[in-house]
Order: C-alpha cells, then sequence, then structure tokens
C-alpha cells in the first residue's frame, strides 16, 4: 500500500522562523517599534499610561498568535470577514440542455 501521509508541520517551514509569514512579521514588527517609540517619548509611567502605551505592541501580538486549525488569529479574522462580507446564496439551474440550446441558436 502507498499511501503517504502529511506531517501536521509541513507548511511551518514554509513560514519565516517557522512562525511568521511576510504580513505578520510586518504588522507585529511595527507594533512592537510603535510601542517601543512610545515608550521612549512618553515619560508619565502610570499604569493606565503604560496599558496604552503597550497597546499596539499587544494588538499585534494577538493578530499573530496561533489559533488551532489556522495559521494565525489575523487569518482567522479574515475569514470570518469574508464569510460574512461575501454572497452566501448560490443559485443552480441545473443542468439544461435547452439553455445551452436557445443560447447556441441566438
Amino acid at each position: 500500500m502507498n499511501s503517504y501521509l502529511i506531517p501536521a508541520n509541513t507548511k511551518k517551514s514554509q513560514l519565516i522562523l517557522g512562525f511568521f509569514t511576510k504580513k505578520d512579521l510586518i504588522i507585529f514588527l511595527v507594533g512592537c517599534a510603535w510601542s517601543f517609540l512610545m515608550l521612549l517619548l512618553v515619560h508619565s509611567m502610570s499604569l493606565p499610561i503604560l496599558i496604552l502605551v503597550l497597546l499596539p505592541a499587544l494588538v499585534a501580538t494577538f493578530l499573530v498568535m496561533p489559533v488551532p486549525h489556522y495559521h494565525n488569529v489575523l487569518q482567522l479574522l479574515t475569514n470570518i470577514v469574508n464569510f460574512y462580507t461575501n454572497r452566501r446564496q448560490y443559485y443552480w439551474k441545473g443542468w439544461s440542455v435547452y439553455e445551452r440550446f436557445n443560447q447556441s441558436n441566438k
């Protein structure tokens, strides 16, 4: 029997550091860089200000965090948005010989 099993981590070798796609890496680096820049500029280190300063890094980390059966949360959110914004009602006329016949006679 010549059946091949595909390992669960076959796509992992195509990712940067086995974790990021290019888009994920850009999102993560921009979020972390923005938070680091804000840490350098803000001198008040109260807890609410610190949370606001670290918020871009936390959101970026959340977006690239892995989810079971998906690469990450960003891909999951993209799939959900595509599902609800695209047409979900498909009309099927069936196989109609007469329709093709009428189109070819026109």
